[in-house]
C-alpha cells in the first residue's frame, strides 16, 4: 500500500510561519514526527523538497505531505442516492444530508458520500488520495448542505487556493440555544484540539486562526436563527466558537449539554449558500439551498419559517 498524501495551501495567517510548525498543527503531529518526515523526504513545498524543517512558508503555498498509509479500506462505488445540485467537466456541487460521512474513516467504511459520488460521477480529482478522491473541504457528519468537489486535478488546486485566499463563500443557518443579543458580529478565535477531550475541537491559546462572522435572521425567545459566514475553515469551527459566545447549536451532541427538547434528533446547522469563482470559466457562481425538511419543522414549531437571503 502507497503512503497517504496530505494537501495543504497555506493561508494569509500562515505567512512567515515555520514549515514544521505549521505542519505540526495541519496533521496533529509533534514537531519532532514531523522534522522526520521532512528529513526522509516526504514533504514538499511547491512540488519542491525543503532544505530544513525551519523553512519560513509564505501565503498561497501548497504544501504536501505523505504519511504512512492508513488501515486498508476497499473504497467501493455504491449505488446511494444523493442531490447533485451542478455538475460539468471541472466540478460536481452536492446537497449533502444530515448523518452522511464525507470519507471513509475509522469505524465509517462505507456509506460515505465519496462511496456515493464513485457510482454516480466519473471522475474524481485524485489530489488528496484514494480515500478522499475529490475531497477539497469538509461537513460534519451531522451538518448538511452545500459542498463542492473537484472532478479534476487543476479544479482541486484551484478552489484550495480559494479556500486558502477567502475567496471562496460559505454561508451556513443555524438555529442557536438562548436569545443572541447583538444582531450581527463576528467571533476571532483559535480552535485546536480540547485539553480536556482530545477527540473534541475548543477555543485554545496557540490554536489556528479561526474567524467567523455571524448575522441574527429571526429570534425565538429562547433560540436564536442565525446566519454565518466562514473566513476559515477549521474542524468543527461553526459549532465551537457557537459555544464560545455561550449559544451552541440546537442538537449539537458533542458541544452542546443541554437537553434536546425540540426534538431536532442532531444538530441544526446547514450549508446554505457556496460562492466562489469556477475552476475552468473563471465565472463567479452562487448555489443556494433550501432549509431541509427536518430542520423546518423545528422552526414551525417555534413559529415561522423567514425567508433567507
Amino acid at each position: 500500500m502507497t503512503d497517504n498524501k496530505e494537501v495543504f495551501i497555506t493561508e494569509y495567517i500562515d505567512s512567515g510561519k515555520r514549515l514544521d510548525l505549521f505542519l505540526s498543527e495541519a496533521v496533529d503531529f509533534t514537531r519532532s514526527r514531523v522534522a522526520k518526515l521532512i528529513e526522509q523526504g516526504k514533504v514538499t513545498i511547491n512540488g519542491c523538497v525543503p532544505k530544513k524543517s525551519g523553512e519560513k512558508l509564505g501565503v498561497g503555498d501548497v504544501v504536501e505531505i505523505l504519511l504512512e498509509p492508513p488501515k486498508e479500506i476497499s473504497l467501493e462505488p455504491e449505488n446511494i442516492d444523493i442531490d447533485i445540485v451542478y455538475e460539468d467537466e471541472s466540478i460536481v456541487v452536492v446537497n449533502k444530508k444530515r448523518g452522511m460521512v464525507v470519507h471513509p474513516a475509522g469505524g465509517s467504511e462505507s456509506g460515505t458520500l465519496v462511496n456515493a459520488l464513485l457510482y454516480h460521477v466519473k471522475n474524481l480529482s485524485g489530489i488528496n488520495g484514494e480515500i478522499r478522491p475529490g475531497i477539497v473541504h469538509r461537513l460534519d457528519k451531522d451538518t448538511s448542505g452545500l459542498l463542492v468537489v473537484a472532478k479534476c486535478d487543476e479544479a482541486h488546486l484551484s478552489l484550495s487556493r480559494q479556500l486558502a485566499e477567502r475567496t471562496c463563500h460559505r454561508t451556513y443557518i443555524a438555529l442557536l440555544e438562548g436569545n443572541v443579543k447583538l444582531d450581527e458580529g463576528q467571533i476571532h478565535a483559535p480552535i485546536g484540539r480540547s485539553r480536556a477531550d482530545r477527540k473534541k475541537m475548543a477555543v485554545v491559546e496557540g490554536g489556528r486562526d479561526a474567524l467567523t462572522d455571524y448575522k441574527v435572521v429571526k429570534r425565538y425567545g429562547k433560540y436564536t436563527l442565525v446566519k454565518f459566514f466562514l473566513h476559515t475553515g477549521r474542524t468543527h469551527q461553526i459549532r465551537v466558537h457557537s459555544k464560545y459566545i455561550n449559544h451552541p447549536v440546537v442538537g449539537d451532541k458533542a458541544y452542546n449539554s443541554n437537553k434536546d427538547v425540540l426534538c431536532a434528533d442532531g444538530q441544526l446547522l446547514h450549508a446554505i449558500k457556496l460562492e466562489f469563482t469556477h475552476p475552468k470559466s473563471g465565472e463567479f457562481v452562487t448555489f443556494r439551498t433550501e432549509i431541509p425538511e427536518y430542520f423546518q419543522n423545528v422552526l414551525r414549531k417555534l413559529g415561522e419559517i423567514p425567508e433567507i437571503e
